[in-house]
């Protein structure tokens, strides 16, 4: 099932001109995990949107089933598209944390979907631990499974990206500092000004992390997070011609 709709992304709240990025731009949601739901997304942009760049906001894992299945799908993209961009959402943070740091940060990590993450790439069976033996054992049991590659390619995400009067990032913004002198913690976990406050400089801010109920285009920010491990919804952002129009696959 697709829907869509058009916006000419314009709000009372947000001086900006229209959201316009250089070249035509497709921004997809978090995937959590969801790979029949990227798969789809993939094909119909495929399809209908041949010429966008695509540009994922992150959190690509944990939560739903095949985290492994959809990193490896994203990694064959890169190779046929090598134009599309590839943010860190704070999920991979958390990821790469547990590989860093097993006792201190792998507790967290677990408890928001790391468990299912490693399921998906053949450690199952796990249990969510406190215990720095067990946790280091599940640091190097993850670290092993993973293909060749992978855990460089996570850790070479960017932050941002950023072109003409549009900046894709993966969770928000401060919008009092200039959007090339953002804290990448802003960038990747959210500031309690984004989206109370709207930004002065005209740039717009697409996002995901915090879910919606449909794609948004609110004060200069545009959601594109609607949920996907929860109700297998995937949406996607196409924005061009000072226009934005949303798609959206589900998993059934």
């Amino acid at each position: 099932m697709l829907r869509n709709r058009r916006s000419s992304g314009t709000d009372a709240e947000f001086s900006g001109a229209p959201p316009q990025p250089e070249t035509p731009i497709s921004v997809i949601g978090d995937i959590h995990g969801q790979i029949s739901c990227l798969e789809k997304m993939l094909t119909f942009l495929d399809r209908e949107k041949p010429t966008t760049r695509r540009i994922f906001v992150g959190d690509y894992i944990d939560r739903g089933d095949h985290s492994a299945d959809v990193l490896s799908c994203l990694r064959e993209l890169e190779q046929r598209r090598p134009d599309s961009i590839f943010l860190m959402g704070n999920h991979e943070e958390m990821m790469l944390d547990f590989l860093d740091h097993p006792v201190k940060a792998g507790s967290r990590w677990l408890q928001f979907g790391g468990l299912q993450t490693m399921a998906s790439f053949g450690l199952s069976g796990l249990r969510q631990s406190t215990d720095e033996r067990t946790l280091r054992h599940m640091q190097q049991a993850l670290r092993d499974a993973m293909p060749d590659g992978l855990e460089a390619w996570l850790r070479g995400l960017r932050r941002m990206w950023h072109e003409g009067n549009i900046a894709v990032v993966h969770a928000g913004a401060d919008p009092t500092r200039p959007i090339s002198a953002q804290p990448t913690r802003a960038l990747t976990w959210g500031h309690p000004e984004f989206g109370k406050r709207p930004r002065q400089d005209g740039i717009w801010v697409v996002r995901g992390h915090r879910v919606v109920t449909t794609p948004t285009i609110q004060a200069g920010v545009i959601s594109v997070d609607t949920g996907a491990f929860a109700n297998g919804k995937l949406t996607a952002a196409t924005i061009q011609d000072c226009r934005t129009e949303f798609f959206q696959v589900t998993n059934t």
